[in-house]
């Protein structure tokens, strides 16, 4: 197989046809016959399965990959790309706000550069200021506290041979963080400048996006435990510190105690920053549970069209 596309579903039905149209023509161009779609339907509520179904009911080329429920985005790309084949596997989300024709552009910079990954980078990150804003603090927070570097304003569209995609799929982490194993799976990788379109508005909420900021620290650096130990050494030097100047001032001067204020609020400070601290541990703790009970990434309920074995 040359070539492998691969897509996911989820409330997609008002852009899945003209999807389809789109990336079967630019898929046509660079190999006529020799090529492969795949969508998975990460348990859309809506009615992508059917439109789908339909599709690939006159497209033996389609194939569709129907999960139990919703997983997520990552984790259902991350199943169609143990479905695919191709020497050469070229993923995009399905609401065209990455452009299909971006396969044709890719596929040929791919050639031209001879890298083992050509990965979409935003030209002009999309949204409004507070969007872009939250967008450049994540990724300078992340790479700051991360001994992994990521590329910031990535997207989705992205083409990899299949060498780079086995190597990706070794990973077995069930908390995705693919930003970050995108670039820990290493190979020669390059960007190339691309629009993303604003058409719908965006699924992740600022509670999704707090989400991932933890999980792709917490996945990918240590550092937020070894700062715990550093500030409790610091607190413990000031407070050995403070003991001593209250032990001298009792035996020499005779000095009164300070007002109950200072002690109160003394109190609530550490007490804020012990919960805190304790929180950071529990996640930590929260993704070695997760992760040592080996559950399957997703679970396929059935695929129409093809059958694989993986």
């Amino acid at each position: 197989m040359k070539l492998s596309i691969v897509s996911t579903l989820y409330y997609s039905a008002p852009s899945l046809n003209e999807f389809y149209d789109r990336i079967k023509a630019e898929a046509i161009k660079i190999s006529s016959d020799d090529y492969e779609i795949i969508l998975v339907n990460d348990g859309s509520p809506d009615e992508s399965l059917s439109m789908a179904q339909d599709l690939a009911a006159n497209d033996p080329k389609l194939m569709i990959i129907n999960l139990s429920r919703n997983f997520g985005h990552w984790k259902a790309m991350m199943t169609g790309l143990k479905y695919a084949s191709g020497e050469k596997i070229f993923i995009i989300d399905s609401d065209l706000e990455e452009e299909p024709e971006y396969l044709g552009k890719f596929y040929a910079e791919l050639k031209k550069q001879r890298c083992d990954v050509l990965y979409g980078i935003q030209s002009k990150r999309k949204g409004k200021s507070f969007e872009r804003l939250s967008g450049l603090i994540f990724w300078k927070i992340f790479n700051f506290f991360s001994n992994v570097k990521v590329p910031s304003n990535q997207t989705t569209a992205r083409l990899m041979t299949k060498d780079y995609v086995n190597a990706l799929l070794l990973h077995q982490e069930r908390e995705i963080f693919i930003s970050g194993l995108w670039q820990l799976t290493g190979f020669d990788q390059k960007p190339l400048s691309v629009t993303k379109l604003s058409i719908s508005k965006s699924s992740y909420t600022f509670r999704k996006k707090l989400s991932l900021f933890i999980n792709g620290i917490t996945s990918f650096s240590n550092s937020p435990l070894i700062a715990i130990f550093y500030f409790g050494l610091f607190i413990s030097l000031v407070s050995f510190v403070y003991i001593i100047n209250l032990v001298i001032n009792w035996a020499f001067f005779l000095s009164p105690p300070d007002g109950w204020t200072s002690v109160m609020a003394s109190i609530w400070l550490l007490g804020g920053i012990i919960i805190s601290f304790i929180g950071i541990i529990g996640i930590y703790l929260s993704k070695i549970f997760i992760e040592t009970k080996k559950r399957p990434l997703t679970v396929v309920k059935k695929i129409y069209n093809k059958a694989k074995k993986v």
